[in-house]
């Protein structure tokens, strides 16, 4: 039904727009749009753009989700390492990740180091917010478990709190997966002269707004198609649906 939906919405915009009935300028019917995406993709463009905006995305969805799940099981599980960083982490938490592109692009020009080092300082956040509240909530009674059963540091680690945290750290791994997608776009947007981003401020600049509207698109369909191959990944790793019933009951 969702897809009707768009086929649906898709084919009232292309009547309004060939009825202009929809009188916007530079803006183009969804046909019109499918004749420039396949252009772009017969030439080669759309598929190596795509594939620098993954790339980027993934390569520093990675590196972030490494710092911050390493930093937030460190301070999840050390009370006086948390209480003595937290506000430094809080203070620079707060600068919104957008506006360190200027600054990242004046450090390092032009270039793919500006662009993987927006992405991770982005992606590191909700990875290690929400691991670190993880830790945090995992029942008295399972580390009063770990004690009695005499289980090293090591082991209470991999047995209990790892367990009980995952599904905290993956609902923030895949914030930071789409939020490591749009600040590669933007990056690309800023400065970066490859990429989605690039393609579509490019097309903008060319007066194509059919063009325009593919990276658009395209943008859209990256975030659900990574979104859904994350979800599959972590899916074996998670409690299943009957599990937590029988946990409720």
């Amino acid at each position: 039904m969702g897809a009707a939906v768009l086929v649906a919405a898709a084919c009232l915009w292309e009547l309004l727009v060939r009825a202009e009935v929809a009188d916007i300028a530079f803006l183009p019917a969804p046909s019109e749009i499918a004749v420039a995406a396949r252009q772009a993709a017969v030439e080669g463009e759309l598929f190596g753009r795509i594939l620098h905006t993954l790339g980027v995305t993934l390569l520093g969805w990675g590196a972030a989700s490494a710092i911050g799940f390493g930093l937030g099981l460190a301070l999840g599980l050390s009370n006086t390492a948390y209480r003595f960083s937290m506000t430094s982490f809080e203070v620079t938490r707060a600068i919104p990740p957008i506006t360190f592109a200027p600054v990242a692009l004046l450090v390092f020009g032009f270039s793919l180091r500006m662009e993987l080092v927006l992405v991770v300082f982005g992606g590191v956040w909700p990875v290690l917010v929400n691991t670190i509240g993880g830790v945090h909530s995992v029942p008295g009674e399972l580390r009063d478990v770990s004690a009695m059963l005499r289980l090293t540091r090591r082991e209470m680690i991999q047995k209990i709190v790892l367990p009980a945290a995952l599904p905290a750290v993956v609902v923030g791994l895949r914030l930071a997966l789409s939020l490591c997608l749009v600040l590669a776009i933007v990056a690309e947007i800023v400065g970066n002269p490859e990429g989605v981003g690039n393609g579509l401020i490019r097309a903008r600049q060319a007066l194509q707004p059919a063009l325009m509207f593919v990276y658009v698109l395209v943008a859209g369909l990256l975030g659900v198609i990574l979104n859904a191959l994350l979800q599959i990944s972590v899916k074996p790793l998670l409690p299943s649906d009957g599990a937590h019933g029988e946990r409720s009951r």
